[in-house]
C-alpha cells in the first residue's frame, strides 16, 4: 500500500467519524430497551458459540504443528512444548474473556 494510499484513507476516516459516530434521540426508548433485552441473550449464545469453535480450531492447530515440530526435532521437544502449553493457555483465555463479557452483558 502506497503512502498515498495511507493518506486518502486517513483524511476519509477522519472526515467521515463525525458521520459514523452521529446518532439520533430514539423517541422511545422503553420499545429499544425491550427488543434490546430479547435479542441479548440470543446475541450472547452466538458469540459464546463462535468463540468456542474457533477455540476449538486454534487448539487443533497448534497441537498438530506441535506434534510434527516434535516429530522433526526430538532434541527441541521441552521448548515446543513450553511454546505450546504457553499458547493453547492464551487461546483458551479467548473464550474464558468472551464468556466473562456475555456475564457482563447479560446480567
Amino acid at each position: 500500500m502506497t503512502k498515498k494510499n495511507v493518506m486518502w484513507m486517513l483524511a476519509l476516516l477522519i472526515l467521515a467519524s463525525p458521520m459514523i459516530f452521529a446518532q439520533a434521540v430514539p423517541a422511545d426508548t422503553s420499545a429499544i430497551a425491550q427488543a434490546h433485552a430479547q435479542w441479548t441473550s440470543i446475541a450472547a449464545g452466538f458469540s459464546m458459540a463462535i468463540a468456542s469453535g474457533l477455540c476449538g480450531l486454534a487448539q487443533a492447530k497448534a497441537v498438530a504443528a506441535a506434534a510434527e515440530g516434535m516429530a522433526r526435532n526430538p532434541g527441541a521437544a521441552a521448548s515446543i512444548r513450553f511454546a505450546l502449553l504457553l499458547g493453547l493457555v492464551l487461546i483458551e483465555s479467548l473464550a474464558l474473556y468472551t464468556l466473562v463479557v456475555i456475564f457482563v452483558k447479560v446480567s
